[in-house]
């Protein structure tokens, strides 16, 4: 198993609502870790229970950047969306504190 196939969370108002109301954490996995190696990995890393894992892949692309419009390649991606089961929770998202302040 690699420790190090889970790269950091993403978090963004798409996401934050998967966390709030399907209890389903997204994080940018290596990109040749397998499902099982990331439900591994939360598994250990959280101390939570994983159900169903489901990842997506973002091909590398060429874009156009700075004055002189040169070209720049985009790193291909890896993303994987984490269901847990009821009653378990990640803390780094801190869902349950932004609802109280809103």
């Amino acid at each position: 198993m690699q420790t190090f196939s889970i790269k950091k969370p993403i978090i963004t108002e798409k996401t934050y609502q998967l966390a709030a109301t399907g209890n389903a954490y997204t994080f940018a996995v290596a990109t040749s870790a397998t499902k099982n190696q990331i439900k591994e990995a939360v598994e250990k890393a959280f101390s939570v229970t994983v159900l169903a894992v489901r990842t997506l892949m973002y091909n590398s692309h060429s874009k156009r950047v700075g004055t002189k419009r040169l070209l720049s390649q985009k790193k291909k991606v890896k993303r994987a969306v984490v269901t847990l089961k009821a009653g378990d929770s990640i803390d780094l998202f801190n869902v349950g504190a932004a609802e109280k302040t809103a």
